[in-house]
């Protein structure tokens, strides 16, 4: 009975140090979080599993982009109720382990949990009173506990609605040069056709600073990955991978493009794009993912509006070289998460993208 008893006592400090310790990491910790022995992570990829794979089972395009839409804010009220059933099971284990220390003693595990609720959750527990140094000590703690578990997940919530407000504000401002869904094409086309080249330059500006606020908020905070955009046709991914595929061009093949701005781009995408592929344990493909003739043809397209090329060959393995940094990483992201694809970003295999290549090749030959 006693070895029972001091079982129950190191399972239930061990479930309690690994809560607190997920919950400091999820929560407190303003970085990248680390640990192998996490409940909230596991919770959220497993999670998201099970969920997606459930809802794509629904016919009506509407009703699944909806059900997909409430799995992250619903994550956020399961790992409210996971941290508090781990630590109201880990207090329970404790006072059923230390005996003496309740009066009337609970008899069982199940009143041991009933307390540990009551205590928890600042309720009543009918004429159970505690005795003794530890076990006293043990209830304020677990008060405590309970008080600021819901206090750290209601800053929690701010944090997350405030990253996200962040981040699909330059989304939907996105759209009027982009397009919904985005293109880095048509993002470049739109800035030559108005005369607005201040325009493609605070743009690159906005981005870089979007990219670096992405960064740090979302590895800081791995949910957020899963907040969808509230409207039709857009998603951050998609968003990002535009504005990523305009400083390329501009960077490989168009000769009067701002490159400065363009630069300073890409390398704080880059540097967002390989900080998310070791956090989500994504490999390194390498491959750009876009045809040759895909290339040919946004540069037609950008000639139609004045810009001037460099040369096309060299520009196409300059093209090849950046894009492959990237462009493997957002459509392994883009299908992970169910997102709407973009012409060049996502499962392109039913975009219309193909015919046109065929019909280009076809004239140019």
């Amino acid at each position: 009975m006693a070895v029972l008893s001091d079982l129950e006592i190191v399972l239930g400090a061990l479930v309690l140090l690994v809560t607190l310790y997920d919950v400091f990491q999820s929560i407190v910790l303003p970085r990248p979080s680390v640990g192998r022995i996490r409940l909230g992570p596991l919770a959220i990829r497993y999670g998201w599993r099970i969920w997606r794979t459930a809802v794509n089972r629904l016919r009506s395009l509407r009703r699944r982009e909806s059900a997909l839409a409430v799995y992250a804010p619903l994550m956020v009220a399961v790992l409210l109720v996971l941290w508090a059933f781990a630590s109201i099971a880990a207090y329970a284990l404790l006072y059923d382990g230390l005996d003496g220390g309740l009066v009337p003693h609970p008899g069982s595990f199940g009143g041991a949990l009933f307390f540990s609720a009551g205590r928890f959750l600042a309720f009543q527990n009918g004429s159970t009173t505690v005795t003794g140094t530890v076990v006293p000590l043990l209830t304020s703690l677990e008060a405590a506990n309970g008080f600021g578990l819901f206090a750290l997940v209601i800053s929690l919530l701010f944090s997350l609605f405030n990253a996200f407000q962040r981040r699909e504000t330059a989304v939907v401002a996105l759209d009027a040069l982009a397009g919904a869904p985005p293109s880095g094409v048509q993002l470049l086309e739109t800035c030559a056709k108005h005369h607005m080249p201040d325009q493609l330059v605070t743009t690159f500006v906005t981005w870089r600073d979007w990219s670096a606020d992405v960064l740090e908020s979302h590895l800081a905070y791995p949910l957020l990955f899963y907040f969808r955009s509230s409207h039709d046709n857009e998603s951050w991914t998609n968003s990002f991978g535009a504005v990523m595929d305009a400083a390329t061009l501009v960077l490989s093949v168009v000769e009067d493009g701002p490159l400065g701005p363009a630069r300073l781009m890409y390398k704080v995408g880059d540097h967002l794009v390989q900080d998310m592929r070791q956090y989500l344990g994504i490999p390194q493909s390498g491959e750009t993912f876009i045809e040759r003739h895909e290339f040919l043809e946004a540069c037609e397209r950008l000639e139609r509006v004045g810009y001037t090329l460099r040369d096309v060959e060299h520009g196409w393995e300059e093209f090849r070289r950046l894009r492959s940094a990237y462009g493997s990483l957002l459509n392994q992201v883009a299908r992970n998460l169910v997102v709407p694809p973009a012409p060049w970003i996502g499962d392109r295999s039913y975009l219309p993208h193909r015919d046109r290549g065929q019909r280009t090749r076809r004239r140019a030959a």
